[in-house]
């Protein structure tokens, strides 16, 4: 089962930082099954977001790698997992209100 894992930084990310290495214990994540995200890659591409590191701006999540999203594009994210709102998205709208209000990063780790 192909899982993607989301959680806020409590750091912001550095302009010389990467993160290539999966670092769960760093974060508290949560999972949501691919089932629910894969449908949803069309409407994220043209959300800002940077791959691996803040000198690579990108669009949509890094489906097989790491994206940190930035707090600016957060509301996009909450506004599209609630216009195809199911109980499996509950908990990520959740994280990523809290990190919209609290002005964070959320790291995604890709499947």
């Amino acid at each position: 089962m192909a899982n993607h894992e989301f959680g806020i930084m409590e750091t912001d990310p550095k302009k010389n930082q990467r993160f290539d290495e999966y670092d769960p214990e760093k974060y508290k994540l949560i999972k949501i099954n691919d089932d629910f995200i894969e449908p949803l890659l069309p409407e994220f591409k043209n959300i800002p977001c940077y791959w691996h590191t803040l000198k690579r701006p990108e669009m949509n999540l890094a489906y097989c790698g790491i994206t940190l999203i930035p707090p600016d594009s957060m509301e996009d994210f909450i506004s599209i997992f609630n216009r195809h709102y199911v109980e499996e998205y509950k908990d990520i709208i959740i994280l990523f209100t809290e990190a919209r209000i609290k002005n964070k990063y959320i790291i995604h780790y890709g499947i």
